[in-house]
């Protein structure tokens, strides 16, 4: 079906502009729709996500804002690199763009980050219907096929000039749609008119968040109770913005752990435990002030003395499955 019967609906309810609160239920509300498990929202501050959400074949850390250029560079890399050891894609929902609503059925990037509105959230979980377009400088724009467009000129009996003609273009631009440049929305349009046929590729928004965003939080080396972790043999992974100050990482497990005194760590424990259950982890809270060992819900609870008689990984991963 060609682009002109995906041209962008007008605004609905989605996306009338709506306090945080009622803009976080009506993305759960989405996602439960779309057949997602939805975790309990991380409301500590800062934070890089608010909250994880998985179907059978997908994870996505999602954070919600109002206006998406309130998420800077700094967010951005925290929310890409939580995603990247969750093993997900980072998605930013949100209401505005800089003066004007975000475009339902546009995507817009932040940072190597998709950011889209509540209703192309809708259309793409529970409609199954993917974005066409991404928003840039100067409009909108997609991205064309462009062995698709060489079969279809070519069957056409159509040379690279004749089409650059047609549609106002040079030979040498439908050269690079061919070899996967992306055009304007009225040029998609035009080619696809021609043609009768769809040319556009459509967006997927697991392929959110990029190798390089996520190496804009540089790794630091763990101090206290964390070195015991090290010394029987596991990986550990500093996190910022979230409940979990670490990812550890031990053969084909991967365990979100928080770490600090008493007071601090229950605040966090079971949050933790209800993201590691989304996310099919392990959970895991280091106690800096206690000899404790018990269990918080899916959460092993264990004083930094206690951790220091395990003697390898996988007995402490025996213990956190009990």
């Amino acid at each position: 079906m060609p682009l002109t019967f995906y041209t962008i609906p007008p605004q609905n309810p989605f996306v009338t502009k709506m306090s945080q609160e009622r803009l976080l239920q009506m993305i759960t509300s989405v996602l439960l729709m779309g057949g997602y498990e939805v975790s309990e929202r991380f409301s500590i501050r800062p934070r890089s996500f608010d909250f994880v959400a998985r179907n059978d074949r997908l994870v996505l850390v999602i954070k919600v804002v109002s206006h998406i250029d309130g998420v800077n560079e700094g967010v951005a890399g925290d929310l890409g690199l939580v995603a990247r050891y969750l093993q997900g894609s980072p998605l930013i929902i949100g209401e505005r763009a800089r003066d004007a609503d975000l475009e339902r059925g546009a995507v817009y990037i932040r940072y190597g980050i998709y950011a889209i509105s509540v209703a192309t959230l809708h259309d793409y979980i529970v409609e199954n219907i993917p974005p066409l377009v991404y928003a840039a400088p100067g409009g909108l724009y997609v991205n064309l096929d462009g062995e698709a467009l060489r079969i279809a000129r070519e069957g056409h009996n159509l040379s690279l000039g004749d089409l650059g003609a047609m549609i106002g273009v040079s030979r040498r631009t439908i050269s690079k749609y061919e070899a996967g440049m992306g055009t304007s929305l009225e040029i998609a349009m035009r080619i696809e008119k021609i043609f009768d046929c769809p040319l556009v590729r459509v967006i997927t928004l697991t392929d959110s968040g990029s190798a390089e965003t996520s190496a804009l939080v540089a790794e630091e080396p763990f101090e206290g109770p964390m070195t015991l972790l090290s010394r029987i043999g596991m990986d550990l992974r500093p996190m910022h913005g979230a409940p979990f100050q670490a990812m550890v990482l031990f053969h084909q497990h991967t365990i979100l752990t928080g770490y600090g005194p008493s007071q601090k760590v229950a605040k966090r424990a079971a949050l933790i435990g209800n993201i590691s259950q989304v996310a099919r982890m392990h959970a895991m809270c280091v106690l800096t002030d206690s000899s404790k060992q018990k269990k918080v819900g899916r959460t092993l609870v264990i004083g930094e003395s206690r951790l220091s008689q395990i003697a390898d990984g996988d007995e402490l991963i025996e213990m956190i499955g009990r």
